[in-house]
């Protein structure tokens, strides 16, 4: 079995997944509305913690995001750190919502 993180999207339980090695590592919960996702909560299990694996599942989930054409609402406070270290990601913010995003 590989110990790749694989992340997918659980839409029945409205979040985002991390599994490594067949086992759920963290997710980060949103809610979907028609055109925006707001990502609410984002949780890393201790056993997997510093592994980097919060930061690759909120780039996928992202990335997912930008795929699908949905503006980002990062309510979550790690989300929305992430997005402000990585200007290139501030653009799926609306321009309304972006206050307080140092860049």
């Amino acid at each position: 079995m590989s110990t790749e993180p694989a992340i997918t999207d659980n839409p029945d339980a409205d979040r985002f997944e991390i599994h490594v090695g067949g086992e759920l590592a963290g997710f980060a919960e949103y809610k979907l509305k028609t055109g925006q996702i707001s990502f609410t909560h984002t949780e890393i299990d201790d056993g997997f913690s510093g592994q980097g694996l919060a930061s690759r599942l909120v780039r996928a989930a992202l990335d997912e995001a930008r795929g699908r054409g949905l503006a980002v609402l990062p309510f979550c406070p790690y989300v929305r750190g992430w997005i402000a270290k990585h200007p290139d990601y501030v653009d799926l913010v609306p321009a309304e919502r972006r206050a307080g995003f140092e860049l």
